[in-house]
């Protein structure tokens, strides 16, 4: 990707933090990927162009007028696969308001969009959802979509149904150089909602 992207982690010490890593390192060890990340929900990828914020990316983050942690709700659906690299397999989340308008928000203030166009990109475009799997696979078939719910079910994350073990309220927004090789990806800046 050619720029840094901006994330939405769960609260630190959210039970999901753990269990998606796991699921993570599960998921790539059974398709046979490499590629490992840190549980997410991407808010705007590769838009954010390193000279934005400079050699202070955590200023830069810290003066993003972000909503509050009370109106951003990530409720998880159901497990999807895409024929693309970073979505080869996901947990689709809901497109609840909070998080549709957090993306929209953060969309507008990387300075690439008017208030009118990131909140239409963000109602038509966006796909909120929690990667499991990046890889350069064939999309996963339903036979690996019923084995990566397995896994799910054994990490006890729910999937359609409500609870801590399906969502979380709030988290941390954090910079990622995205630019970077992807084992190379990590926070350059958090701010917690």
């Amino acid at each position: 990707m050619p720029g840094s992207s901006l994330w939405l982690l769960p609260p630190e010490n959210h039970p999901l933090n753990q269990k998606l890593i796991t699921l993570i390192e599960q998921t790539a060890s059974a398709f046979g990927s490499s590629d490992l990340f840190i549980p997410h929900v991407t808010l705007t990828s590769d838009l954010v162009s390193p000279s934005s914020y400079g050699s202070e990316p955590q200023k830069w983050l810290d003066n993003l007028a972000l909503p509050a942690a009370d109106s951003v709700h990530v409720i998880f659906e159901k497990l999807q696969s895409e024929d693309i690299y970073f979505r080869k397999l996901y947990i689709k989340c809901q497109k609840a308001e909070g998080l549709k308008a957090l993306a929209a928000v953060c969309r507008k203030q990387v300075g690439h969009e008017d208030e009118v166009t990131a909140r239409k990109w963000a109602e038509e475009n966006y796909n909120p959802h929690v990667s499991l799997l990046y890889h350069d696979c064939q999309q996963v078939d339903a036979t690996g979509l019923e084995g990566t719910t397995k896994l799910v079910q054994e990490q006890g994350i729910g999937l359609s149904e409500l609870g801590e073990a399906s969502s979380w309220t709030g988290g941390r927004v954090v910079l990622v150089a995205t630019e970077k090789p992807t084992s190379e990806w990590r926070p350059i800046a958090q701010r917690i909602l």
